[in-house]
Parts: structure tokens; sequence; C-alpha cells
């Protein structure tokens, strides 16, 4: 769905909108269980730069809520990831702050999106939440044990036979230098 700012400086847009899984791209590592759910507004938000700029922002505010899978990052089970977050956006059109110097971002500042053309694709702002819902690492349980890195065998399920310590070959040479030392 295309939020176009001709539209919006008419009136705001309600959007209630549902993605089938696979519909918005969310990376190979995610995977959606279920419908993508979003509802909310968009309104056009005008800001005064100077005396005779005036920018148009695009304020989104609503909720979305989804089913996700993604895998461990030790053992590579799946984990389901339920998502109901709610977000309140800010979008400006890309290049109104170039040219400026370099200043320090300000926290208000740093929550600022940008979007290009004649309006935003809100199928890009959910994918962004969507992903920002999720932990950066993943782990089924604090327990989880992992895989083994010899013999890659699930290590909460089975134990295998691999010796702990494996040899790095690169270093032979200095053991048979420290084996004549030592005789």
């Amino acid at each position: 769905m295309l939020i176009e700012i001709a539209d919006l400086e008419i009136r705001p847009v309600d959007f209630r909108e549902e993605y089938s899984p696979g519909v918005i791209d969310l990376g190979e590592e995610v995977r959606q269980r279920s419908p993508l759910l979003a509802e909310g507004r968009a309104d056009l938000v005008e800001e005064h730069h100077g005396k005779h700029k005036v920018v148009q922002d695009i304020r989104l505010k609503g909720k979305l809520g989804t089913s996700l899978e993604v895998a461990c990052a030790r053992c590579l089970d799946p984990v389901v990831h339920e998502v109901e977050r709610s977000f309140d956006l800010l979008y400006r059109p890309i290049g109104t702050d170039s040219g400026h110097a370099e200043l320090s971002v300000t926290d208000a500042e740093a929550e600022i999106g940008y979007y290009a053309g004649q309006g935003l694709l809100l199928e890009d702002a959910l994918r962004e939440q969507v992903l920002l819902a999720l932990p950066l690492k993943t782990i089924c349980r604090d327990d989880c044990k992992g895989l083994c890195p010899h013999c890659g065998k699930n290590l909460n399920e089975t134990q295998c036979s691999c010796v702990d310590e494996v040899e790095d070959p690169r270093w032979s040479a200095l053991k048979e230098i420290r084996t004549k030392l030592n005789q």
C-alpha cells in the first residue's frame, strides 16, 4: 500500500491491512507463520524550516501483530516469536536534511525515517518494525547446549562421542620440536 502525500493533503489515511506469509520479505532467517495484521493512521505533518521552506513529513501511528519463526543461534531449532507492537513513526522526504554541516543528532532526530518520491510504502515501514521486534540473538532456552562443533549433533538431544580437544595441525611442527627438546 502506497501512502501518497497527495492523499494526505486532503485528509488522513486510515489503514487496516493483512499480509499473508511471504508477501513482505523479512529475509532468509525469519519465517512468517501467520498473517501480519496492521492497522493505524497516516497523517501529514508540515514542518517549517526557515521562512519559506515547508517540509511534508508522514506520521504513521498504529499497531501490528504476527507470529514469526527464527532459528536458535546455538542449536538451529526453530523458535516461535509472537510479535505485538505499537508504533508511532515519522518519515521525512529524503534529502531534506542534506547540506547541513555535521551536527550531533538528538534522540528525536534519530527516530526519523526517510521516504523517496511522492509517498511511503507501508510494507517497508512494517518490515522494519517486525525486524526490530525480534531479539538480536534468538536462543531456544537458557541452557541450550548447541551443536557439536565437530560432528554437528544437537547436544540438547544426544551426547556425541567426539573428543573435546582436537589438535590444530598447524601446531604439529612445534610439538615435534618440544618432543625433541624433552628427550
